[in-house]
């Protein structure tokens, strides 16, 4: 990988990526968008089962949860891509950053109509938001420094992604489920949620407005100028499309796993856990992630990157399979490691899918954005499994999707000669 990446990065230049003390201001502050959408997504774990229990679903049904959230990545990634190079990198996060507050703010209204379709709609105006973010930040990180380092680095701002993973199913518990229990002694509500999602709408308007003051340096080499017409398409890396169906199944297997932890650990033969016990154990999980992408960002210095995601996918297959084949304590604990296993995997298919893309940059993560529907078909397809066969034995799609995941970081995450020479 590193020797590939030498002649594309004769493509760049110095002054494009900017000084190395204004480079790392910039990923400075861009953990703290990582941070933000990280929290905001872990809170649907957090609103599947309060949902189900409010509206009386079914797992299909409350899987639309995430089917809304993350099915906005696969209609706005493309055109999130075209808006980034238009743009620019900086204006894309503020635009992020104002839908994703607008898709905050109609939780209110939802909560008030006491409808499970208008809060569908919320979280997918939401996403549509954290998608644009996705698409700009991201390819963003990666273009920050040398080319060699670029998982190592996009694993590190993914770190404070798991921050916000970690804390938001403890805070989400206190102050959506427990306030839940209050309001559902008397009759079911959803009015648990105002609050914490207006809050949520504040902290990103002034995100919004730090970000539009702030001087990040202007990274041309991944962007198109108006007038400048660039020869081929992202489509033509084998690498990058491969690269999407990992991060499909990736995303899938991994939003699957967090969906249906508190519905797994109430099951009688593993833990019987109420909701709000239940909830706390998904900082486990998601804290798992955080560590795991420290540990990985300084690994991935000295290891190869195709490599480590081939271990780490291996090592979830075997988890997730102990889970599904046995009980108690052992099954509990199982599924939870898995978070430390999932940590480098999404950050690190993000980078080697767009090693040397060089001017289809920006299509390209917009393309692998796109991939990021996989949270909204695997759970989806889990519940309907859950629904037929049970929870606990719905886990062998996750499973599947490690097993591919594997096969990615060993063989499908190399760059082709062919390609390398036509870019050359």
């Amino acid at each position: 990988m590193a020797s590939t990446s030498v002649v594309l990065d004769k493509q760049h230049s110095t002054a494009d990526i900017g000084a190395p003390n204004q480079n790392r201001f910039a990923l400075i502050s861009l953990t703290s968008l990582f941070f933000m959408w990280g929290f905001i997504t872990c809170l649907n774990d957090i609103l599947i089962p309060h949902l189900k229990a409010i509206f009386d679903l079914t797992y299909t049904q409350s899987m639309l949860v995430q089917f809304c959230f993350f099915g906005a990545y696969f209609l706005v990634s493309l055109p999130a891509g075209h808006l980034v190079k238009k743009v620019g990198y900086q204006k894309g996060i503020v635009a992020g950053l104002v839908v994703a507050a607008l898709g905050c703010l109609m939780f209110y209204p939802a909560a008030s109509m006491h409808s499970y379709p208008m809060f569908l709609s919320a979280l997918f105006v939401l996403a549509s938001g954290i998608t644009i973010l996705q698409v700009s930040a991201n390819p963003y990180v990666t273009l920050l420094g040398p080319t060699e380092s670029a998982s190592s680095r996009l694993t590190m701002t993914q770190a404070f992604n798991s921050l916000g993973t970690t804390v938001a199913p403890y805070l989400g518990g206190l102050f959506i489920l427990n306030e839940a229990v209050h309001s559902m002694a008397t009759e079911p509500s959803a009015d648990s949620v105002k609050v914490p999602y207006l809050i949520l709408t504040a902290a990103l308007l002034i995100l919004a407005a730090i970000f539009a003051w702030l001087k990040l340096p202007h990274i041309a080499s991944a962007e198109t100028k108006a007038d400048e017409v660039v020869s081929g398409s992202a489509w033509q890396y084998r690498h990058l499309v491969l690269g999407a169906l990992g991060i499909f199944v990736y995303v899938g297997a991994e939003v699957s796993i967090g969906s249906f932890l508190i519905n797994f650990f109430g099951e009688a033969n593993i833990a019987g856990l109420e909701e709000m016990q239940a909830a706390k154990y998904l900082t486990y999980y998601w804290g798992g992630a955080m560590v795991g992408r420290f540990i990985g960002a300084a690994v991935m210095q000295k290891i190869d990157a195709g490599k480590t995601l081939a271990f780490n996918a291996f090592f979830a297959v075997i988890l997730v399979t102990v889970a599904m084949l046995t009980s108690g304590s052992l099954a509990m604990w199982a599924i939870l490691l898995v978070g430390l296993c999932n940590s480098i995997m999404f950050p690190t298919i993000f980078s080697l899918a767009l090693n040397s893309l060089g001017k289809h940059t920006s299509q390209g993560a917009g393309i692998l954005c796109l991939a990021i529907v996989g949270g909204a078909i695997v759970p989806l397809l889990q519940g309907v499994l859950a629904d037929i066969v049970g929870v606990q034995l719905s886990f062998i799609l996750p499973v599947l999707c490690y097993i591919y995941i594997v096969s990615y970081g060993l063989i499908g995450s190399k760059p082709t000669a062919v390609i390398l020479k036509e870019q050359a």
